[in-house]
């Protein structure tokens, strides 16, 4: 089967995770014929994901958050207006996305959260399958755990992912650990999507404690506490513009732009991980057997309930700042779940055949029913 991926590119988890799955599809014979990337001027796109991902790439412009100045705070009304006012831009995205799919012809359309994947598949009626995937359709589960609402933040949430999924064939809903399957939630429970690299790296415990952070601004928050814990050694990543690839603004602190496997070979290597509240980076050091502390990006209500049910899956702890100190007095007190999760990782070769197959039988059908119609006519 041929697959055409629709990738959000706000943070690196939905590109990591397009890549974990484009090397299920060449495992098992099946092809990606492009990826569209949606991105904005807040962020540079990482160097690895080209390099990963072996089909074109075609890059578009994409709703995505707003920040405060300090580029930490997520304002969800600037979001909202600045996002109306590009909407003749957005506009000109679908269309570059059907003239993709009118050339690929693919069997699947595959949607990393990307706003624009539901929009098309509504408003242009693809004749490929449409499938989503990402952990925030687990949120139609009733087993998932909201974060308290300040306002209407719960039903933007869940607004936002029901407009992804507009018109989806298939909900994939991405969990720490198992769940209970729900007939009434549509949406089909999987395990994480990690990177083979992943997979192949052996842990061990250094002298140094790793952050990442999804937006820049909480560098200056790092600062502070590396300042007030002099005795801890922190390497930290982001994606900042203009930065180099190395900072070392204190003895004890380095910041490094974001780099695939330098990010990996650390997480192997370090005492814990300390990162806002996203999926992928938390389900990497669960799979390393590494404690976890989460800080939810302020304004984004989505990680205020990622945090919570990371904590709920064993995975660490959850703060409001990035103290390293507190982490390091926590860690004897947490303990690993790395044993259940590799193993509901494992899985995820059993629930690849059982959707590829549906679908192959499915296609089948269809070009069985084609040829037939055509014979008919010819008859």
């Amino acid at each position: 089967m041929k697959f055409v991926f629709i990738v959000q590119g706000e943070g690196r988890g939905h590109m990591t995770q397009a890549i974990a799955f484009s090397k299920m599809l060449e495992d098992a014979g099946h092809q990606l014929a492009a990826v569209i990337l949606g991105k904005s001027k807040r962020r540079a796109i990482p160097e690895f994901f080209s390099r990963e991902i072996k089909a074109p790439v075609h890059w578009i412009p994409s709703p995505n958050f707003e920040t405060d100045k300090g580029e930490k705070r997520i304002l969800i009304g600037k979001t909202i207006l600045s996002n109306l006012k590009k909407l003749p831009v957005y506009w000109q995205s679908l269309n570059l996305i059907h003239k993709i799919i009118q050339t690929e012809k693919p069997d699947v359309i595959l949607n990393f959260y990307d706003l624009l994947g539901g929009f098309y598949s509504v408003f242009f009626q693809p004749k490929s399958a449409y499938w989503v995937i990402g952990h925030q359709y687990l949120t139609s589960h009733p087993d998932f755990i909201f974060a308290p609402s300040k306002g209407f933040q719960k039903q933007l949430f869940q607004l936002n992912t029901w407009m992804t999924a507009l018109g989806a064939d298939e909900r994939l809903a991405l969990a720490f650990l198992p769940m209970e399957a729900d007939c009434n939630s549509k949406v089909r429970i999987v395990p994480p999507l990690l990177r083979r690299e992943v997979k192949e790296l052996t842990p061990i415990e250094g002298d140094f404690y790793l952050a990442y952070m999804v937006n820049c601004g909480y560098g200056e928050e790092i600062i502070s506490f590396a300042k007030a814990n002099p005795n801890l050694k922190i390497k930290a990543y982001w994606d900042k513009k203009g930065a180099g690839d190395t900072e070392n603004p204190l003895p004890n602190l380095s910041f490094h732009q974001i780099h695939d496997k330098n990010f990996l070979q650390d997480m192997a290597a370090c005492k814990g991980l300390v990162c806002t509240a996203g999926f992928e980076s938390v389900c990497e050091a669960m799979y390393l057997g590494k404690p976890v502390m989460m800080i939810p990006v302020a304004g984004q209500y989505e990680q205020a309930c990622n945090a919570l049910d990371a904590v709920a899956a064993g995975a660490g702890i959850k703060s409001e700042e990035f103290d390293f100190g507190y982490f390091d007095q926590t860690l004897s007190k947490l303990n690993s779940v790395q044993k259940p999760f590799k193993n509901w990782v494992k899985t995820w070769d059993q629930a690849f055949t059982q959707l590829t197959t549906a679908k192959s039988k499915t296609y089948q059908e269809t070009v069985s029913e084609e040829n037939l119609g055509e014979e008919s006519f010819s008859f």
